[in-house]
């Protein structure tokens, strides 16, 4: 029988969308361990391979080894190639390989495409795949542009190539940098704190990348027509610039009081930004107040929006719960935004992915913290960084075991794929009861 037709009839679309991620991190991992993947020439080892596959393909950024200075030129290369396909999905790729070689577009691949993309219909897969590739490579076009005259001024010839990699890596909001080899391992972009410029131009991308394909796609659409936005559409960019506001405001005159003008603003800029989901970093984190490293941890589990290539609970969800908290105190029946009303089984799977995320990410600190005796809030930061998919990290990640990196691996893939992804892959086939128990009020408050 046809391995592809065999697949189709024995799995769900949500547990190819697993699987497939699962086969890039495999052969990322294989690759990454030849010798020519690294400076020294010598094998990478199993567990840093594989850690920095997982990171590379959930899009997160957080590492055990520098990139720059571990990873040689082929395999930065690789680490790309994998940030590029897991930012725009490893499905949306396979099924644009299928569109360019002229090949028929099953039911099957049209579902699997609408489930990992959270569309909201399964038609227009095709139209919608070929412009999330355009809208890729357009930016990160763009992005390489803008970013040349930062990086070719400072490190000649290189420049193009870093220019690249973290136009690539911010749009995909991966976090991944070449910076180790050049202000100090683990460094980030800390050396360009005072840069203005770059931080706006990383911040646009990490942006555009985490508003969504299908938000973007509404807006191409309608164009300026805004009242015909789907409700999505609006939530998505209000909910955004109030996450991009609030913590600017905070950082600005709580954490970066104390510097420059220019230099504060672009470090607040930036650190309400990355949080959500990229991992790039201006500032070093462990000099930030405490209630600074807590928002950060919010916003790293908020993360990005539906169908981007960033991850966190998403930015929709956020608002959904906000949005039944006011439905609640106004005694109204449904929650909504915008003349438009949501769903209970939407505010019901809010609530689900709410508390899944911090119920994991807090059993993962906890045993983190009793493995490696760390303080319980570096070990929430680097488990919320993991889960979010972010890439942010106190420090504490390259020390840790091979028992506390493989919780972490595990956080970062059940965040790329998404929880509900995950839950449904788990329960597709469970038998669908039809009947209900009696109902009986429980009190609550």
């Amino acid at each position: 029988m046809n391995i592809t037709k065999l697949i189709n009839e024995k799995l769900s679309s949500f547990q190819i969308i697993i699987l497939g991620f699962a086969a890039l991190i495999i052969t990322g991992t294989l690759i990454l361990m030849l010798p020519v993947s690294s400076v020294s020439g010598e094998p990478a080892p199993f567990i840093n391979a594989l850690f920095t596959s997982v990171s590379a393909v959930c899009v997160t950024g957080l590492v055990v080894v520098d990139t720059a200075s571990y990873w040689s030129y082929f395999g930065q290369a690789v680490i790309l190639i994998l940030i590029q396909i897991g930012g725009i999905g490893v499905i949306t790729v396979a099924l644009f390989f299928s569109i360019i070689t002229g090949r028929k577009i099953s039911i099957m691949q049209r579902q699997t495409i609408q489930n990992a993309l959270s569309s909201p219909q399964m038609g227009g897969g095709v139209r919608l795949t070929r412009f999330i590739f355009i809208i890729s490579f357009a930016v990160e076009l763009i992005g390489i542009l803008l970013l040349l005259p930062v990086f070719v001024k400072g490190y000649g010839a290189e420049g193009i190539w870093m220019s690249v990699f973290h136009s690539v890596s911010a749009f995909c909001n991966a976090g991944f940098d070449l910076m180790g080899d050049k202000t100090g391992v683990y460094s980030s972009l800390t050396s360009f704190s005072d840069s203005l410029y770059l931080a706006v131009t990383i911040s646009l991308l990490i942006i555009t990348g985490g508003i969504g394909f299908i938000t973007w796609n509404d807006v191409a659409t309608k164009k300026s027509r805004f009242k015909e936005y789907k409700m999505q559409t609006k939530v998505v960019f209000a909910t955004t610039v109030i996450l991009i506001v609030l913590p600017f405001l905070f950082f600005f005159f709580v954490d970066f009081s104390d510097k420059p003008l220019l230099q504060r603003i672009s470090l607040s800029v930036f650190q309400a930004v990355t949080p959500r989901t990229a991992g790039f970093n201006t500032a070093c984190l462990n000099e930030m107040s405490d209630a600074g490293r807590a928002l950060i941890i919010m916003l790293m589990l908020i993360g990005g929006s539906p169908g981007s290539t960033a991850g966190g609970i998403k930015t929709t969800t956020i608002a959904i719960l906000f949005a039944n908290i006011i439905a609640a105190f106004r005694q109204k029946e449904n929650a909504g935004y915008f003349g438009r009303r949501t769903d209970d089984a939407t505010v019901k799977n809010a609530s689900i992915l709410f508390l899944l995320y911090i119920a994991l990410a807090v059993f993962a600190s906890m045993m983190i913290s009793l493995t490696e005796g760390l303080p319980m809030q570096s070990c929430l930061f680097e488990a919320f960084s993991a889960i979010g998919t972010v890439g942010l990290s106190l420090g504490i990640t390259p020390g840790l075991s091979v028992f506390s990196r493989l919780i972490l691996i595990f956080l970062m893939f059940f965040g790329r794929i998404g929880g509900m992804t995950f839950i449904y892959a788990t329960f597709s086939h469970r038998e669908n009861i039809r009947s209900k128990y009696p109902a009986e009020s429980i009190m609550i408050g």
